[in-house]
């Protein structure tokens, strides 16, 4: 099986399949297929993999492309601006956020991860359910704006926006860290907390967080030079406590 990244800003994966290759998509990601593709849609892992699934926003049933001839394509789109990650997976596993996920090979295993901590299931921006990615083989997850990759060794830290964060390997250890300080709290533009990543492992952020780029359209969002903006932060944390998301 081959893959192919195509385009700059809003990018698409053209995979390259076998007779008898099969990929997994997250539903309405599919750009095209050619003749010899089958489409079928599956509730992988029944009835409770599908409640998992949604519970990290994503599909109820997930899409199975198979080759049913000597060779044939298709090919999945991201669903905004931003870039496509190919992570190639040799047993180990990645935490990712909400509705990164794009596509993956058969033999990923998709499931649920829960914070370890209470805090950073709070104030963490994703709330307290992460996506686990595990298994033999490729997956790819999309982020906004541009990736910026970290690989961090033991008792290596990063502090890191909340809505940042695409996906981390397990063996990061992730937290929350109070911002400090008066005026950092509410004129810094950042709300109360960031996460903290800590080695050894892989860590993946995105330049542009969907919502962030969301709210400057629409007017609301929490970054800014105002004092009203780092007070808007502040409030947006405690949102985090009952729905996640950045």
């Amino acid at each position: 099986m081959q893959f192919q990244l195509m385009g700059d800003v809003m990018q698409a994966v053209v995979v390259h399949l076998q007779e008898g290759e099969e990929v997994r998509a997250e539903a309405g990601a599919m750009l095209f297929m050619s003749d010899g593709v089958q489409m079928d849609t599956q509730m992988t892992g029944g009835l409770l993999g599908g409640l998992k699934r949604m519970l990290v926003g994503e599909s109820l049933f997930i899409p199975h492309f198979r080759c049913r001839a000597p060779q044939a394509t298709v090919a999945f789109a991201a669903p905004y601006p931003g870039q496509v990650r190919q992570i190639d997976l040799r047993g180990e596993s990645y935490l990712c956020q909400r509705d990164s996920f794009l596509l993956a090979t058969s033999g990923i295993e998709m499931n649920i991860a829960f914070t370890r901590r209470l805090g950073a299931g709070f104030f963490g921006g994703e709330g307290f359910i992460l996506q686990r990615l595990s298994g033999m083989g490729s997956a790819f997850i999309h982020g906004g704006g541009n990736f910026v990759e970290f690989d961090l060794q033991p008792y290596q830290s990063l502090k890191v926006d909340t809505g940042c964060i695409v996906a981390f390997q397990e063996s990061v250890q992730y937290d929350i860290q109070f911002v400090g300080g008066f005026k950092n709290t509410l004129f810094g533009g950042e709300g109360l907390f960031l996460a903290s990543l800590r080695g050894p492992g892989r860590a993946i952020l995105q330049t542009l967080p969907f919502s962030r780029l969301a709210g400057r359209i629409m007017g609301k969002s929490a970054e800014g030079s105002s004092g009203t903006a780092g007070i808007g932060g502040t409030i947006g944390d405690i949102g985090r406590m009952f729905g996640g998301g950045d």
